[in-house]
């Protein structure tokens, strides 16, 4: 059994795809979310530290959706365009993720869409 879960405070999909699936009432699988502005759909300016930021509230919102909290996150993975921007990554990352952190994976890729410098999807462990 699977439930659907969106949200207008994250970016809409841009794709075939759910913001959210939550299976079983016990866990969550989030979306890779890209730096989307949600009411505009364009990526946000200001560089990897405030592109970064708009890919974890917007990660933040669907997991409320979902009755979630960033505390419920059991599993991150990371996608970077430029694995030199870890540090940076890591730094806006621990203003969200500050206690019980998640197990993580961080990889640098080719691409991202709309030329993103980020992409984060998350596995969460949902209230039933």
């Amino acid at each position: 059994m699977k439930k659907i879960i969106s949200t207008d405070q994250a970016p809409a999909a841009i794709g075939p795809y759910s913001q959210a699936i939550k299976t079983n009432g016990s866990l969550l699988f989030v979306s890779g979310q890209i730096p989307l502005n949600p009411k505009t759909g364009n990526i946000v300016e200001g560089g990897i530290v405030a592109q970064t930021t708009r890919v974890l509230d917007s990660l933040k919102a669907i997991l409320s959706a979902a009755d979630c909290t960033l505390d419920s996150v059991i599993k991150t993975t990371v996608y970077l365009k430029d694995i030199s921007d870890f540090a940076t990554v890591n730094e806006v990352y621990a203003k969200y993720f500050t206690q019980n952190c998640p197990a993580r994976v961080c990889i640098e890729v080719a691409n991202l869409p709309k030329d993103a410098l980020v992409e984060i999807d998350v596995i969460a462990a949902a209230a039933e």
